[in-house]
């Protein structure tokens, strides 16, 4: 990444219930599920090593001590992680919220992830387009066929977010729930909870005219939250095994 790692410090938001799939988990929560041999988010975390990130907080919720006992024991060699719990569901700019609270961290730039997804993008994409003054934030946009499951992203001539467009067929831009923003930007958040970035945040910020640069990847990319998705993550790890550091 374009700044020095430690001036980016990832989190991880690991908080959901995980209903649409509830009944696949076996009891642990959704990043936890077991994925070639290792709980989902463990791949999360490292690929956030390969892109340079040394330090992590997750942002656990429903189950989230059996996210913490298991990253206490079983640590991953080169980057630190802490957790963070809410105590009720904050949503997802929420729960992110919380957990920058809750650590005490104040890096250059946060980069939020989501713990049951994985994209394999280079990050150093995304602290590029935030490289310029002007930029307060970084949405990750993936190129795809069918925007139907998703809803698009929908940009200006600039590359920057205009608005999230309902979900509808064809091809188009959909956020991959990454995202990379200045830590300054946090006091601009609206003071209300739950709190969505997709629906409140995002929409606030364009409102008030800051730049939210969209960064555009055709990389692999699964959310293993359905149960027509979640059969597909063995295969999705084992063939980009190469993506990963040991």
């Amino acid at each position: 990444m374009s700044f020095p790692p430690n001036d980016v410090i990832a989190v991880i938001l690991a908080g959901g219930y995980g209903t649409r799939i509830k009944h696949l988990l076996d009891g642990v929560p959704k990043p936890m599920v077991s994925v070639a041999g290792k709980p989902f988010i463990e791949w999360v975390v490292r690929y956030l090593k390969t892109q340079g990130i040394t330090k992590a907080v997750i942002s656990t919720g429903y189950l989230g001590e059996v996210i913490e006992k298991y990253f206490h024991t079983q640590p991953v060699d080169g980057i630190q992680i802490i957790c963070c719990r809410e105590t009720k569901p904050l949503g997802t700019a929420g729960g992110f919220l919380n957990a920058v609270h809750l650590s005490g961290k104040s890096p250059h730039a946060w980069l939020v992830v989501n713990g049951d997804s994985l994209v394999f993008a280079n990050l150093a994409l995304l602290s590029h387009h935030l490289s310029g003054n002007k930029t307060s934030g970084v949405i990750l946009g993936l190129s795809v066929s069918d925007t139907s499951r998703y809803g698009s992203l929908v940009c200006n001539q600039l590359g920057e977010l205009e608005k999230f467009a309902e979900k509808r067929p064809g091809s188009g831009i959909i956020s991959a729930g990454v995202y990379l923003l200045r830590n300054s930007l946090m006091k601009e958040f609206p003071n209300t909870l739950p709190l969505s970035f997709e629906n409140e945040v995002f929409p606030l910020l364009i409102s008030q005219n800051f730049s939210l640069q969209v960064a555009i990847t055709d990389a692999p990319f699964l959310d293993i939250g359905t149960p027509e998705s979640l059969p597909q993550a063995e295969s999705f790890i084992l063939d980009n095994h190469q993506q990963f550091t040991w």
